[in-house]
Formats: structure tokens, C-alpha cells, sequence
């Protein structure tokens, strides 16, 4: 069943007015009197959902269902800015794998440099390729997209986080594999985890520094050195064995 986003208000029966939403629906999937949809607002709860009139755009909501697929904790995945469409997949396959929020910032060793028009565009395209992945994979919320102007404006975040987690290349040559499993495993229900991924040429000496002065962990992903759209991937993934298949 075709599961949308909805940006307005709640109340039954409700119009859609969204014209990328309509367009799918009665174009595309050609939606008619009728026929049934989940709707999920901004409380998270998926609803059922039964069209009333094609025409005008407005539904029934039917009834609230019981279904949750949230990752138990609350993860925020940020990556020095990327060369490329790098960023578009890892926004597409981390908002299937169960990721909260995707940050970007200029990290010392990013080769591109975006500025304000650039960052602005480049964040519109990404919310749209999540809130299509959010649908396809019948998430209960939308993940978010933020871009900073600055690392401090970044790092300025920082305070939020139950658990920070570093990614880095030199902890996994080293043949560190422990850090990442054991943090996990200490995770509580609702915690936040931010996991911070370099660009291509990876995170600075500096940056470790700053990174670790604020609590954050330095963590290895095990042996094989993972490029910079394949590592949070693989982090999430990791986090979903331990905290839903494992337990």
C-alpha cells in the first residue's frame, strides 16, 4: 500500500494540497474514489487512509496503525562534504537503513567548496530523494537534511548527542574493532548517536583532536578501508543487527 508524507495539519477529513504528493498520487498511481493509502503526519503515526473524493484531493482517515519502523535510537549521520552525488546515496539508502538526520560541513580535506545558493539547492534536491526513500521503505518519520556553513557551526551540535562516534581510517589499519561493538551495546532506548564520516581524503589530525576533546570516539569499521558513501552505510547496518536482529 502507497504510504505519503503529510505537511499539514491533522484533521479528518483532510485535503491534500501538496502538488509533488497530488501528482503522485492521481497521476502516477492514479488514485480514485475509494481507494486506501497510509498517511503519516508530523506525530509519526501512520494512518489509514481512504480517498472521499479524487477530485477535490481529500480523505478519510480510517483508523491509526500500529506500526513502528524506527530504528531504537535516534542516529544523525554527518559527512565532510563529499565530491560528486556521494551525498544523494547516502541520503537515498540511509533513509532505508533507519537514519534520523543526514549532516554535511565543509570538513578540512573536502575538495568542493559550496556556497550559500549552492548549499541551498543542494538541500532541497536531498529532502526529496528522502522523502522518497522515506516512503518507499514506510518509515514513521522524515529524516531531516542540514548543511553548515562552517565545522564550528557543526561542532556548536555537538552538546545534543548521547553518544559521538568518529570514523577513522587510522583505527581501522590499526586493526581496532572493538570500540564501535562495545558502544553499542551500552545504548539505551531513544539514545542519540552522531556518527561523523571525513570526505575522500578523510579527517584531519586537527580535526581528531577537536573531535575527541568533545567526547567523540574514535572507532575503526573493520579491516577493509570503506570509501566515504559506503561507511555510513555500513554503520547503519551494523546498528540495526545489534539493536533489532540481535537482541
Amino acid at each position: 500500500m502507497q504510504q505519503y508524507f503529510i505537511k499539514q495539519k491533522l484533521e479528518n477529513p483532510i485535503t491534500i494540497t501538496d502538488k509533488e504528493t497530488l501528482k503522485h498520487m492521481f497521476a502516477v498511481m492514479r488514485l480514485s474514489t475509494d481507494d486506501e493509502v497510509v498517511l503519516v503526519f508530523e506525530d509519526g503515526i501512520k494512518r489509514l487512509a481512504r480517498v472521499m473524493d479524487s477530485e477535490r484531493h481529500e480523505f478519510e482517515l480510517v483508523k491509526d496503525l500500529d506500526e513502528n519502523a524506527e530504528l531504537p535510537v535516534e542516529v544523525t549521520i554527518a559527512m565532510g562534504f563529499p565530491k560528486g552525488d556521494k551525498l544523494d546515496l547516502v541520503a537515498q539508502k540511509g533513509t532505508e537503513l533507519g537514519m534520523a538526520n543526514l549532516w554535511a560541513y565543509p570538513a578540512d580535506w573536502s575538495v568542493v567548496k559550496w556556497d550559500k545558493k549552492k548549499l541551498t539547492k543542494r538541500q532541497e534536491k536531498l529532502e526529496k530523494i528522502v522523502q522518497g526513500a522515506a516512503e518507499q521503505s514506510k518509515r514513521n518519520h522524515l529524516p531531516s537534511v542540514q548543511f553548515f556553513a562552517t565545522k564550528d557551526n557543526f561542532m556548536q551540535e555537538f552538546a545534543q548527542f548521547d553518544l559521538i562516534l568518529v570514523a577513522y581510517e587510522e583505527s581501522a589499519k590499526t586493526g581496532e574493532h572493538s570500540v564501535f561493538a562495545n558502544a553499542l551495546q551500552q545504548l539505551e532506548a531513544n539514545s542519540k548517536v552522531l556518527l561523523i564520516f571525513g570526505p575522500e581524503g578523510g579527517i584531519s589530525p586537527d580535526e581528531i583532536e577537536a573531535y575527541q576533546k568533545a567526547g567523540g570516539l574514535l572507532v575503526g569499521l573493520g579491516p577493509r578501508i570503506l570509501r566515504t558513501e559506503t561507511a555510513p552505510l555500513y554503520a547503519l547496518s551494523a546498528i540495526s543487527y545489534a539493536l533489532e536482529l540481535n537482541r
